[in-house]
């Protein structure tokens, strides 16, 4: 598997690992924009965007709010009983309708994308100092794919193997529009961000600095 960084030209569309896919600049700027005026209302309440406790009594840099289920370390709840005890803002939706489109773009599977049901978002804000450990998203009790978009500050995203933390994985750089769907034999991959890339996002986007990633996925929880 390559280590290196994907860089310019960019190709309409990466399979990156069995399952994983990279659709570069899938998101116009006009839905970048409605997505950024979105986040900040959920940021806002009922459940505002904080940064999460681990059990260790660590801090994480990034800064989340949830939307449709909450994410504690490490489980789903209706109510935000570790941050104000009431409950998240529903899942809209057109954001489930714009989970199905990415993973029909990813896949180019419209059965796949026809069942594909995500039932929470969990968005994240990064600042210039912000990072993300190597982990895995194994919260949920359905296998369906990770839908993850990109706005804003571009990142390294470092995406690995289903096994450990250690090599082999690969660098690719996430640019504010990209589009990253894992599921199948990648959806147990351990991935991260060990960087940002301050100043390279669009301001047009209505993100003057730092960058947005947006996750959806399926919690089988049900609704």
């Amino acid at each position: 598997m390559n280590e290196g960084l994907f860089r310019l030209p960019r190709p309409e569309r990466v399979e990156v690992a069995p399952g994983a896919v990279h659709v570069p600049g899938w998101l116009p700027l006009e839905r970048q924009q409605e997505l950024v005026a979105a986040c900040r209302e959920w940021a806002r309440g009922p459940v505002p965007i904080r940064r999460t406790e681990l059990p260790g009594g660590g801090v994480m840099s990034v800064r989340t709010v949830c939307v449709g289920w909450h994410w504690q370390p490490y489980r789903y709840t209706r109510v935000a009983d570790d941050v104000n005890g009431l409950p998240v803002a529903q899942f809209p939706d057109w954001l489930g309708e714009l989970g199905r489109s990415a993973v029909a773009a990813a896949y180019g599977d419209d059965d796949a994308a026809a069942r594909y049901s995500p039932d929470t978002a969990l968005i994240n804000f990064y600042d210039d100092s912000a990072r993300m450990g190597l982990h895995q998203d194994k919260d949920e009790k359905s296998d369906a794919p990770v839908v993850s978009l990109s706005i804003g500050d571009s990142c390294v995203f470092r995406f690995g193997n289903t096994e450990n933390r250690g090599r082999p994985y690969t660098d690719v750089e996430l640019v504010s529009g990209d589009l990253f769907v894992f599921g199948g034999p990648s959806r147990f991959a351990y991935h991260g961000v060990p960087k940002v890339l301050p100043g390279t996002g669009e301001p047009a986007t209505g993100m003057a600095r730092g960058r947005l990633n947006i996750t959806l996925r399926d919690t089988g929880l049900g609704r």
